[in-house]
């Protein structure tokens, strides 16, 4: 189920109480909005997150030879 709403610029909606979508220009057929959220909040553009999913999904699939999780493990001590 998809929401509809109409906002004209400085007109806001708010989600769960707690993040707010503000318009802040409307430029042609660009509209730019600022997002108020809790650090914990996650925000990321579609075609973004399409590409983190992505990259996950590969991670999981390719798997790892010994000699690569020694050298992980040694870069992650390296880093303490």
């Amino acid at each position: 189920m998809m929401l509809i709403l109409t906002r004209k610029k400085g007109q806001t909606i708010v989600l769960n109480d707690n993040i707010e979508i503000i318009v802040t220009s409307i430029e042609g057929d660009q509209v730019k909005i600022g997002i108020n959220a809790p650090a914990d909040v996650k925000i990321y553009r579609k075609e973004v997150l399409e590409t983190i999913q992505a990259s996950n999904r590969e991670a999981v699939q390719t798997p790892l030879n010994l000699q690569q999780i020694k050298q992980m493990t040694k870069k992650n001590q390296n880093m303490e």
